[in-house]
């Protein structure tokens, strides 16, 4: 529960606000569209002798094709198919990857697609070409590390990697379906898809930027001019008043941003409906960044917390598995952004307390109450930082000097029921000295802004999240102190702040309580 570096203020977090996008439809038919990539080994014909004396001048490609007998990845039953128009689009929208669209020439590559159109053999063998090239370079290039995201790897084998131009190739070539691929962003982790196909649907001008004024609660039967902007901007007539409809439009829009249905334009309903567009394409993009710092395959089984929405994931084979509350840090400790191996687990576990949280919340205390306080309160003083540390008697402690800062003091507080750490802490070894702990701070884990640690992960149910880990329940009938347990395969744990991110067919916007979407803009 290590204090950490300071951020801009910000208030206290609200409710995730929803926003929907159109792009279900399109996701459904990537995910089920048949890989165009069906063709027979040995498959023999025009276009396939034209492909093998195609001049391939990159290595990679030239290398992926004759590792499949010159089988096409992109033509199909002698034509194109939806694929190339898929990375024509991923293509001429590349600026939302941070990237130039012109950098892969976009007009070259529409015009070798459309004479491809007439089946001829050749036209097809050079678009097969340049289609592969053109994606593999695009891929390599939005998976090149940056370092905008604010994500530190306390595991370098962790951070994502920039790969080959024949590995992008084998990878959508293994893909169950070459358009679910391309329109899922497969190459990416799956919230970096979700965010990009929501920033490339967003709806631009007219009703979507109209900002209706704050005020006094708008209700059936009100009217004026509120009333009006409110109607224009859920699609309706601006003429009338705060009628049926309008209260069943209120309503609809509501439900999908998860709010309260009461069909009422309150302070939160109107502040989701007063995004502009600009807001939410630049909100995107920020969050894109912090996507791109999680790899595209991050492991089969791993962890992610999010600490803008205050929860855990767990992942396994891809899917969350188990989903659960967790507290991170305040304001003026934020959780940190870091990717690491969850390692170990211990039981019954001492708090060693960082020596400015004994100063500010431990001190004061004892100056008032003495030894006996730091007893009650299960405290311990000892001579150093060493492993071979020994117990010291409290009253021989200036707690005056502790509290002024003049003096720093080791202590931990043993196990037990008012311990810190609650029964299990999780750790992964990082400089921030953060990890994931039970907590006997129940009541804050109902809170809706639930900033309320040191920098540290509280989890809602870590002996669920321990039994998942280890496969089987860790027994803590003992109360011997700092039982270790190491785990069996080290597990990846991604701590990430997604102010923006997927929701089932949704994008949820969250409170940026850290101030970092507001530090990026003005840094940019």
């Amino acid at each position: 529960m290590k204090r950490h570096f300071r951020t801009v203020a910000g208030r206290p977090a609200r409710p995730a606000i929803l926003l929907l996008f159109p792009f279900a439809a399109a996701a459904a038919l990537a995910l089920t569209a048949a890989p165009a990539t069906a063709q027979p080994a040995g498959a023999s014909g025009p276009f396939e002798a034209a492909l093998r004396e195609a001049r391939i001048s990159n290595d990679d490609v030239r290398d992926f094709y004759r590792a499949r007998s010159f089988r096409p990845l992109w033509v199909a039953g002698g034509r194109l198919g939806p694929e190339a128009d898929a990375l024509l689009r991923l293509i001429e929208t590349a600026e939302a990857d941070g990237l130039d669209s012109d950098d892969y020439r976009p007009r070259a590559l529409a015009e070798a697609v459309g004479e491809a159109r007439s089946g001829a053999p050749e036209a097809l063998a050079r678009a097969e070409v340049l289609l592969s090239r053109r994606f593999a370079q695009y891929v390599r290039n939005v998976r090149r590390p940056r370092d905008s995201s604010g994500m530190e790897y306390a595991e370098r084998t962790l951070a994502p990697v920039r790969p080959t131009m024949r590995a992008v190739l084998d990878e959508a070539a293994a893909a169950p379906a070459l358009l679910g691929h391309l329109e899922n962003a497969g190459w990416m982790h799956p919230i970096y898809g979700g965010l990009r196909r929501a920033l490339s649907v967003l709806p631009r001008g007219d009703a979507a930027d109209i900002r209706v004024p704050l005020g006094p609660l708008l209700r059936p039967g009100a009217s004026g001019e509120r009333v009006r902007l409110l109607r224009r901007r859920l699609g309706l007539d601006g003429d009338g008043d705060y009628d049926a409809r309008l209260v069943q439009a209120v309503r609809d829009f509501q439900a999908a941003q998860g709010l309260p249905r009461d069909g009422v334009a309150g302070p939160l309903t109107l502040a989701a409906l007063n995004r502009s567009s600009a807001d939410v394409r630049r909100i995107l993009r920020l969050n894109l960044d912090r996507a791109r710092a999680l790899p595209a395959d991050p492991g089969r089984r791993y962890v992610l917390v999010d600490a803008a929405a205050a929860r855990l994931y767990v992942y396994e084979n891809g899917r969350v598995r188990d989903t659960m509350r967790v507290v991170v840090g305040r304001v003026t400790d934020p959780t940190p952004m870091i990717a690491g191996l969850i390692r170990f687990a211990t039981l019954n576990p001492y708090w060693n307390v960082p020596p400015d949280l004994a100063a500010t919340r431990v001190a004061p205390h004892a100056v008032r109450g003495g030894p006996a306080y730091l007893r009650a309160a299960g405290y311990e003083v000892l001579s150093d930082w060493t492993a071979s540390a020994r117990i010291v008697d409290p009253a021989t402690v200036d707690w005056v000097g502790v509290a002024a800062g003049r003096q720093e003091v080791r202590m931990r507080q043993r196990p037990g029921p008012e311990n810190a750490m609650g029964r299990i802490k999780l750790s992964f070894p990082n400089r921030y000295g953060v990890y994931l702990h039970d907590t006997p701070d129940r009541d804050l884990l109902r809170e809706t802004a639930r900033t309320f640690s040191a920098g540290c992960v509280r989890v809602e149910d870590a002996p669920r999240l321990a039994r998942w880990l280890f496969g089987r329940n860790l027994s803590t009938r003992s109360r011997t102190p700092e039982q270790h347990f190491v785990v069996p395969e080290p597990v990846p744990v991604y701590i990430t702040y997604l102010t923006a991110a997927p929701e089932g067919d949704t994008i949820a916007f969250r409170e940026d309580v850290y101030g970092r979407d507001g530090a990026r803009q003005a840094a940019n």
